[in-house]
């Protein structure tokens, strides 16, 4: 009987849990926010910002700021173009994943430190905005999972974890006849 009110009782924490708002990504201090096409409303989900602060800088903000349970991934920069768009520069990609619920992800572009381009030309890269020169440009995405998928994620654990349970009970029975 115990068993059963323990995985009652952990539903309901995850239930709580999965009923809690999806975090925002919190805005960049010190950045400028960018109203280029696509760094606005073209695409859903994404707002971007020209700073002068580098990934060591930016991305421990984002771990101290994301206030929920994550898993993080750093990606490729090359996968910036399937996340954002086609056109996307990229230096670093990494992902904030909130389980059950979505993902948060984080691009920066240095152009210093531009990987795609050599050393010589990448001066062709440097971000102007009204005149003012920038170092990086960071851009945020989220993902955010629909209410009913995230309970049909649950429904979809419980019933694997409970097949699991039984297997093994199952196995440790019939070793003991």
């Amino acid at each position: 009987m115990y068993k059963i009110i323990t995985f009652v009782l952990i539903n309901i924490l995850v239930s709580i849990y999965l009923i809690a708002p999806f975090p925002t990504a919190p805005n960049l201090p010190n950045g400028l926010v960018s109203t280029e096409p696509g760094d606005t409303t073209q695409i859903s989900n994404v707002k971007a910002y020209y700073t002068n602060q580098y990934r060591k800088d930016v991305m421990p903000f984002f771990y101290n700021n994301i206030k929920t349970p994550y898993i993080l991934i750093n990606h490729p920069p090359e996968r910036a173009k399937q996340v954002f768009r086609d056109t996307t520069q990229s230096y670093y990609l990494e992902e904030f994943v909130i389980p059950l619920k979505g993902s948060i992800y984080i691009n920066g572009f240095e152009w210093e430190n531009d990987v795609f381009t050599k050393p010589d030309q990448r001066e062709a890269n440097k971000m102007l905005v009204n005149k003012v020169e920038y170092k990086s440009k960071v851009s945020i995405r989220t993902f955010e999972s629909k209410i009913y998928l995230r309970f049909a994620n649950l429904i979809l654990l419980n019933i694997t974890i409970i097949t699991i349970l039984f297997a093994i009970k199952k196995a440790f029975y019939e070793d003991k006849r």
